[in-house]
């Protein structure tokens, strides 16, 4: 939109109501090319007529002309490519005409865009519903040792049969552990931090320990109080 030089850019929204199958094209050269223009504007979608406006005010040497689209979404695309485009030398001019619409035209471009609404809204939840269906389906992750897998598998009511035939195959000396104290990555200060997480869990068990003995150490008090 036209605006000063020290004024930020002004922005103009277009809602459906701004929107037509109806367009009209000003500065097309005064040429009589309204069959030209016609075919040109076709290629983005059924054209139902294509006539000249010659009572309305245009510059020297150019000519305006009204274009009726089949469907609405044909219109919109022809404008937003069309416009601002070089034909035979001029740079079209393609605007809305709102003003051509009946009340048929009018309910029939709002209810088109409900069902579009609706339509994206439809796929959205779908895809939600597959993510959410995709994540249910893989089965969880598994840990510990083949007793501890087995008895997580059997906490979930069996659903893993398979698996758990092939974790019973397993033997456990084929089981080979990794030592604490070696380096897994190739940077030193990961390994340093590694080993500093190990002697804080190291410590937490120690402690942990200490005070499941102790309390098991501790005796039951016997009271010898006499009741009445």
């Amino acid at each position: 939109m036209p605006r000063y030089k020290d004024e930020p850019p002004a922005v103009r929204v277009y809602t459906v109501c701004d929107e037509s199958k109806y367009l009209i094209v000003r500065n097309v050269p005064a040429l009589g090319c309204g069959d030209e223009l016609k075919q040109l504007f076709a290629t983005y979608g059924e054209v139902e007529d294509c006539k000249p406006m010659d009572a309305e005010e245009c510059e020297a040497f150019t000519d305006v002309y009204w274009i009726k689209f089949h469907m609405i979404s044909n219109a919109r695309f022809a404008k937003r490519k069309l416009d601002e485009s070089v034909f035979l030398g001029n740079r079209l001019q393609v605007s809305y005409a709102t003003e051509y619409e009946t009340l048929s035209d009018t309910k029939e471009k709002l209810e088109g865009r409900r069902k579009e609404v609706l339509g994206r809204l439809k796929s959205g939840r779908s895809r939600g519903n597959e993510m959410q269906s995709i994540g249910v389906s893989n089965p969880p992750l598994l840990h510990g040792s083949p007793s501890q897998v087995s008895q997580q598998l059997d906490v979930k009511q069996g659903c893993y049969p398979k698996e758990m035939d092939q974790l019973s195959k397993v033997d456990p000396s084929l089981i080979t552990r990794v030592s604490s104290d070696q380096d897994y990555f190739p940077s030193q200060s990961m390994n340093e931090t590694v080993r500093r997480v190990r002697e804080k869990l190291d410590k937490i068990e120690s402690t942990s320990s200490n005070m499941q003995s102790g309390q098991a150490s501790k005796k039951m008090r016997v009271d010898n109080r006499r009741r009445i």
